[in-house]
């Protein structure tokens, strides 16, 4: 394996350390195939990410083992990567990298950074965002014509209250939208905006989208308003994700979307694509609209249900149990199947949407916490809440210097 590789890029030197390593052992991509892609997608992806701080998801094992969320910008860092600070909840700050152009690009690709996450402000004004950001999540069991049928309810639920959607594959099982917004208003204001959406996509296609924030009452697509709340990222338009196809969140016209099947959009062919068609996102910059149409629904609606609470924190309608907690997604499964061994007399009650599995973000990783919501078993074969399968403290060693908040 080559230890380096320097790439002229934007009229500066880009060490590519280790360019022979497959992040994609199916596909046979390395890293320096990863970062020649970015560079040749390079318009589309600074048309998402310039000027915007963002976290760096590193992939420093390959996309066999999990990330680890940097959100403070090494220190050892060339002179030109520029960076913004941003304050945390917490009290804590954390000078973030910008990307402007492709030798910053092909830097933060280097670090590992398989998927690129910017946050929905400019660096410039760090308090206002000026994108609002919609996540379509697919509870287990629905099928992709499902999740297409509620985004174009909520393309026109935008359109009516004056805003422009950009439709784009998330790379994995979901769909996102984006719309620019003039930068005038608060991150409460924007999620609450987004929360306003979703609520009226749900009102307009009940059966198909659900605006409800627990898990364990979802039904259809979860319209998920927020990832519009501060120091929330999603993977911008032409990251790919860590899937062994080296999938794309790609974006598309919305002429597109009824016919379209993620599981094309990998990153050769998007590649190819981009060569062939340029950017289908061409002309967001310029496409900035008000929230003032949906805030003024919001007034309408009035609050959402909030769900009942218990004794310092919510109280589940539902009969869940807890599985397993644990630092990776295969220790959390290898945990469900063992409760399922023990208790398969149950399992014919269980629907797709039942078993709850839950990627939560730690400080700097993500780590699983699975469920199971036992609504469909008759109430006399209900298992009891046992010790856990597998637990995992996710927050046992783990400091400050690593990610910054």
């Amino acid at each position: 394996m080559s230890k380096s590789l320097i790439l002229e890029v934007a009229g500066r030197e880009v060490t590519i350390t280790s360019p022979d390593k497959l992040i994609f052992p199916s596909g046979g991509h390395t890293k320096l195939d990863l970062v020649r892609y970015y560079l040749a997608v390079a318009d589309g992806v600074l048309r998402g990410v310039a000027g915007r701080p963002m976290i760096l998801k590193r992939f420093v094992k390959g996309i066999g083992e999990e990330a680890f969320f940097q959100k403070r910008a090494p220190a050892s860092r060339p002179d030109w990567i520029e960076v913004a600070e941003l304050n945390y909840a917490s009290g804590r700050s954390a000078q973030e990298v910008v990307v402007r152009d492709t030798a910053q690009l092909a830097w933060v690709v280097n670090l590992g950074c398989i998927d690129l996450n910017p946050h929905p402000v400019q660096a410039e004004d760090l308090d206002h965002p000026d994108e609002l950001r919609i996540d379509l999540d697919p509870v287990p069991g629905i099928d992709w014509t499902q999740i297409v049928d509620v985004a174009l309810v909520a393309r026109g639920v935008l359109e009516d209250h004056g805003l422009t959607g950009w439709p784009k594959t998330s790379g994995s099982r979901g769909f996102h939208i984006y719309a620019r917004i003039h930068p005038h208003w608060s991150f409460r204001e924007v999620r609450l905006a987004a929360e306003t959406l979703a609520r009226e996509v749900e009102n307009r296609a009940p059966d198909l989208a659900t605006s409800k924030w627990w898990k364990e009452d979802r039904h259809g697509v979860f319209v998920d308003f927020n990832q519009n709340a501060k120091d929330r990222t999603v993977a911008s338009a032409y990251s790919v994700r860590p899937t062994p196809d080296a999938r794309v969140s790609t974006p598309l016209t919305w002429a597109e979307v009824p016919g379209c099947n993620p599981q094309e959009y990998t990153l050769g062919f998007v590649r190819d694509r981009h060569a062939a068609i340029g950017d289908p996102w061409q002309g967001i910059e310029h496409s900035s609209g008000s929230l003032a149409a949906l805030l003024d629904l919001a007034d309408r609606l009035g609050p959402a249900e909030k769900p009942p609470k218990g004794t310092g924190r919510r109280l589940s309608t539902m009969p869940l149990i807890e599985i397993a907690r644990a630092k990776s997604k295969e220790e959390a499964l290898e945990g469900l199947e063992r409760w399922k061994a023990r208790h398969y007399s149950v399992l014919r009650y269980l629907e797709p949407a039942d078993t709850l599995v839950d990627g939560m973000r730690g400080r700097s990783s993500v780590w699983y916490r699975i469920r199971v919501n036992l609504q469909h078993v008759p109430d006399t074969e209900r298992p009891p809440q046992e010790p856990l399968e597998v637990d995992y403290d996710p927050w046992a060693n783990t400091s400050w210097s690593r990610d910054g908040g």
